[in-house]
């Protein structure tokens, strides 16, 4: 991303003062040639291949040895849509067989018309969708500035929802008015208008409306604004070393960027009010959205669902990392800050609907009504459902800053034990073990998997490419957690955690702290100091059904 402060459901880590940096004078990139890893690096064995992988195939070798058949099971990936006609995802979409396609019917009756291949709780009934959106910093601070601005404030005397009240008022006011640089913002501000008339002409020269690093390195232009917008690009894309990302994801991080600016002094426009108009006060008020599940912004969905389940075997693009899952899109992500409301029912309707895995790439500072979400995870670990969660990418410790949502209930009951957070990991050829732009933490992220150049689906029927995150690091371990699932259906969400994070390789050097050089043991970054691997995890899947009771098994999941 952009700034170097937003969140996971961004696909790339770019820090702004770097940006400023090679923009100043829209510095070219060198053609040196770097040693890279192969696509699908993330999916080798460290032993046979030297990449540091999740042994994919070893642990498909090992299930043949066990003449295993498996039970579909059934992924929801909480995102910002997904191509449904992607040649690698159609056949592993969620079908929804209560329903009749396109009549205009509830016909199962679950409150949600059409819902063929999932639910988009950021639409309009009227057809319309959700594209951009504020941030939740802007939205809690111009609402507690109504409250507390120009008050003299002793905080030891508030009642405590008064204190909780004026606490968050002063995070958020840090948060959007103290971290906004006015010289980077005037910076983009002026940038702009150049950048964009460079790449009207590009559009018009490639012919393409959506273009990326890959179709600029050997183009040939010769208009001035067009070369400086393609030597941006180029040197954006060296930066995150990946030349996937596009002009249009590009422009709007750059426009994302200026509403955060803008949004220090005025308050931020209701995007989702406009269009969705659902009572947002009211977490009862639960059927509102469309079945547009593919909308305007399907990239991010699109790239976490093949990592997870793209067709295997047939000899197109990529294989998924499950061999037998289908993939339910529920969209409640837009370019912005998601509405906690959004993410609680998304999760509902993926748990009501069968999902046994959830996927959920994305996430932020302030959570204001996190009571919600909390009973969403309640609710979901009470019908047996894995969560896996994004960590983040602000390379930050969220054992101490706040990263939402979280498993951490926030009525002191405890916490979720059916969430893992993962954290980003790489290769030698991209960065290190670490990557440098992922969170971490010795209590609150779990585990590592890789995060850094994962190939897989994009938009466009049958486009595939590169992007990095704990976005993809997530949809790595919610890909690992079905393929155990589906071999070993019997165990719950506790048990999948509890293999997935014991079953983990863990570190034998020493790793970067992620946005710096210093060196740490892994485990001082996550609770395992491990990365996730598949092999070892259905190894132990394998050891603890054969040492378990059925019957203890099937207990313990009914509880």
């Amino acid at each position: 991303m952009i700034q170097k402060n937003k969140i996971m459901k961004k696909t790339y880590t770019l820090v702004l003062s770097g940006i400023i940096c090679c923009a100043s004078s829209f510095a070219q990139t060198s053609e040196k040639s770097e040693k890279k890893a192969p696509n699908s690096w993330h999916q080798m064995d460290k032993t046979e291949s030297g990449f540091n992988g999740i042994s994919l195939n070893k642990a498909y070798d090992f299930i043949k040895t066990k003449n295993l058949k498996s039970k579909r099971i059934t992924v929801a990936v909480i995102d910002s849509g997904i191509d449904t006609l992607h040649e690698d995802l159609k056949p592993v979409l969620w079908v929804n067989s209560k329903e009749i396609p396109g009549n205009g019917k509830d016909d199962d009756k679950n409150g949600y018309i059409d819902d063929v291949h999932g639910w988009n709780f950021i639409g309009g009934k009227d057809g319309r969708n959700v594209k951009e959106d504020s941030y939740e910093g802007a939205r809690v601070y111009h609402k507690l500035k109504l409250v507390w601005e120009g008050k003299e404030v002793n905080a030891d005397s508030l009642k405590p929802a008064d204190k909780k009240s004026y606490s968050t008022y002063e995070k958020a006011k840090e948060k959007i008015v103290g971290e906004v640089n006015e010289a980077e913002i005037g910076f983009l501000k002026n940038m702009m208008p150049g950048l964009k008339k460079g790449d009207s002409v590009l559009v018009k020269e490639l012919g393409k409306e959506e273009y990326n690093g890959n179709d600029l390195k050997d183009f040939v232009t010769t208009d001035p604004n067009a070369k400086k917008t393609k030597g941006f690009i180029l040197s954006i894309s060296k930066a995150n070393n990946s030349y996937e990302i596009s002009n249009k994801q590009l422009l709007d991080e750059m426009e994302g960027q200026l509403r955060k600016g803008e949004s220090a002094t005025t308050p931020p426009t209701e995007y989702r009010k406009d269009i969705v108009k659902d009572d947002e006060s009211n977490i009862n008020d639960r059927f509102y959205g469309n079945n547009d599940i593919m909308a305007s912004t399907p990239f991010h969905g699109t790239h976490c669902s093949g990592i997870i389940g793209a067709a295997r075997n047939n000899e197109k693009g990529v294989d998924g990392i499950a061999d037998n899952v289908r993939i339910m899109m529920v969209r409640a992500v837009p370019d912005g800050d998601e509405h906690d409301k959004d993410i609680a029912n998304a999760i509902r309707y993926a748990v009501d609907n069968g999902a046994r895995i959830i996927s959920m790439s994305f996430g932020k500072d302030f959570s204001p009504e996190k009571r919600w979400v909390d009973d969403a995870f309640r609710y979901a670990e009470k019908k047996g459902v894995l969560l896996v969660h994004a960590a983040g990418n602000d390379a930050k410790n969220i054992d101490s800053a706040d990263n939402f949502p979280n498993p951490v209930f926030e009525d002191g009951k405890g916490r979720a034990g059916n969430v893992i957070t993962v954290g980003a990991s790489g290769d030698e050829t991209n960065g290190g073990l670490t990557a440098a732009f992922s969170n971490y933490g010795k209590k609150e992220v779990d585990v590592f998997a890789p995060g850094v150049s994962i190939y897989s689906t994009i938009p466009g029927g049958t486009t595939y490419g590169n992007a990095s995150g704990t976005s993809m690091a997530c949809p790595v371990v919610a890909g690992i957690a079905a393929l155990v699932l589906e071999y070993y259906p019997t165990l719950t969400a506790q048990q999948l955690k509890s293999i997935i994070e014991k079953s983990a390789i863990v570190a034998k050097t020493d790793v970067n702290i992620p946005g710096t050089s210093d060196k740490i043991n892994l485990a001082e970054l996550s609770r395992t100091g491990a990365v996730a691997n598949a092999y070892e995890a259905i190894k132990m899947a394998a050891a603890m059904t054969i040492t378990t009771p059925k019957t203890t098994l099937q207990k313990k999941k009914a509880k």
